[in-house]
């Protein structure tokens, strides 16, 4: 229910949404002879759309998710695991061209034959159903492996985890298809903007994890230009307020650690109760 919920609740609270309606509603009601409301609803979004394309706000608010988990200076020595989470594969695409179909998100994929190459031993973990609404028939699983079999990869060595449909599932279905041994440490691999919210996540659900961020997309220099552009910084805007708001959501209902998840302090175990 609540995944049902919080896919309905987004599509109309969504930031695109949100300034598509206002201008929708104004020229309705400037249609239909009420000037002063309809010209401040239609003027207000459109003052909205002028500013995510000219002012760089998407990828400030961005910028301050990627920044949050740096990449690590230096690995550890030994992990027990590494965990890929879903998102990088497009499903939909795949079963109609059958060829597997990565999106922005691909260094998710193809960080895994180095990682797995400098931990041989560890256990590798790609959890990913469907996150579609509509379509979930359609898993990120099976897209993964075609694509790692596609490089080369010996999809042998990974644990395939298909049913999630979010990141808290990502957790929870993972630890029971793979138990984690408790004070095992496994590095987890998502976007550096997903970063945040999956750690708060898998500390949550019980695993001591050290993040390895990837498929950056802020440069500083975006930050000092102009804007992006109506559709850049649509895009940029309505990724940043959906971490923003799944941080808060999943804060309220427990599944995270704390409201900003932030880096370990050293030596401190940061798996926490499920």
């Amino acid at each position: 229910m609540s995944f049902t919920l919080s896919k309905v609740l987004w599509a109309l609270a969504a930031p695109d949404a949100v300034l598509l309606m206002l201008l929708v509603i104004g020229l309705l009601l400037l249609a239909a002879g009420r000037r002063r409301v309809g010209g401040w609803l239609a003027g207000l979004a459109t003052a909205g759309f002028i500013a995510l394309a000219v002012v760089p706000i998407g990828p400030w608010m961005l910028r301050v998710l990627e920044d949050r988990f740096p990449i690590p200076a230096e690995l550890p020595a030994r992990v027990d695991g590494v965990i890929v989470l879903g998102g990088a594969v497009v499903p939909l695409i795949t079963a109609e061209r059958g060829q597997a179909a990565l999106n922005e998100a691909a260094e998710r994929m193809t960080v895994l034959p180095a990682l797995a190459a400098r931990y041989p031993n560890a256990i590798l973990l790609f959890t990913g159903g469907s996150g579609l609404l509509l379509d979930q028939d359609v898993k990120e699983a099976p897209v993964a492996q075609a694509a790692w079999a596609d490089m080369g990869f010996d999809t042998e060595r990974i644990v395939f985890e298909a049913e999630s449909r979010n990141t808290w599932e990502n957790a929870v279905f993972s630890r029971e298809l793979v138990k984690p041994a408790d004070g095992s440490r496994w590095l987890l691999v998502t976007s550096a903007a997903h970063m945040p919210r999956s750690v708060g996540v898998f500390r949550r659900g019980g695993w001591n994890v050290v993040p390895y961020p990837v498929d950056f997309t802020v440069s500083d220099r975006q930050l000092r230009r102009p804007g992006p552009g109506l559709a850049p910084g649509l895009m940029a805007t309505r990724l940043a307020v959906r971490e923003y708001v799944g941080l808060a959501a999943y804060r309220l209902m427990g599944r995270t650690d704390s409201l900003f998840p932030a880096p370990a302090e050293p030596g401190v175990t940061t798996a926490g109760s499920r």
